[in-house]
């Protein structure tokens, strides 16, 4: 039994997910635009939580992000907010969000 996490994107269904023995352990859903990802949800299975699922799909998704360029990240997603936020490489990807508007 290895305790290796496979992370691998699934366009078709807008998630990357995660595999441990080939049984899928988690995944991190998606929406894209022109200009953004927004990740939505990030769920682990109860199963596998405290096996690095969760660090894992977030690194190759994030790294799936930087490689093919042009995106930034919006984190609805707590967890994976939180994993940027203690993860500061990944800082260039995050969307900054324009300060309030003021209408006359």
């Amino acid at each position: 039994m290895s305790d290796t996490v496979h992370v691998a994107a699934n366009a078709e269904k807008n998630r990357y997910e995660a595999r441990l023995d080939g049984e899928l352990a988690g995944f991190a859903e998606y929406q894209l635009t022109d200009e953004l990802i927004v990740f939505t949800h990030t769920e682990v299975h109860r199963v596998h939580e405290g096996k690095g699922v969760g660090s894992a799909l977030a690194r190759f998704a994030l790294d799936d992000v930087r490689d093919h360029g042009g995106r930034r990240v919006l984190a609805i997603c707590p967890f994976i907010k939180a994993w940027m936020l203690r993860h500061p490489d990944y800082a260039d990807l995050l969307y900054d969000r324009p300060s309030s508007v003021v209408h006359d």
